[in-house]
């Protein structure tokens, strides 16, 4: 069940990763600029990271639903990337970046404790 459900907050923070590249790339209006940090890149570099881990996301939601054993673990390498940068999303939208953080925890969690190993058979 917990996997289920990580897969389908995997999809839904897949979509809003899409949304959110794609208003980054479209116009870079839309987000506030901030002066010099350290991770600065071009709002529409941010907007294109943010998109390709969003397509990447949904489809491994989708395979997670199909109950493949790679998709759990491009889950968790996808939560965890995505943990990285929403990091380093905050100085543009530090409260987005944390809820979205925090379910990519969740999501890194349910797919570590739900994972059963079948024994082997001779």
């Amino acid at each position: 069940m917990g996997t289920l459900f990580a897969a389908v907050l995997l999809i839904v923070t897949g979509c809003l990763a899409i949304f959110q590249g794609i208003a980054a790339i479209a116009n870079d209006d839309v987000y506030t600029r901030i002066g010099n940090y350290v991770f600065e890149f071009d709002l529409t570099a941010w907007g294109w990271i943010h998109l390709v881990i969003g397509i990447i996301a949904v489809l491994t939601g989708v395979g997670l639903i199909a109950g493949s054993n790679v998709a759990r673990g491009a889950g968790i390498a996808l939560a965890s990337l995505s943990v990285l940068a929403n990091f380093m999303w905050l100085p543009y939208q530090p409260w987005w970046s944390i809820i979205i953080i925090a379910i990519d925890v969740f999501i890194i969690w349910a797919l570590c404790t739900s994972w059963t190993h079948a024994p082997a058979t001779e």
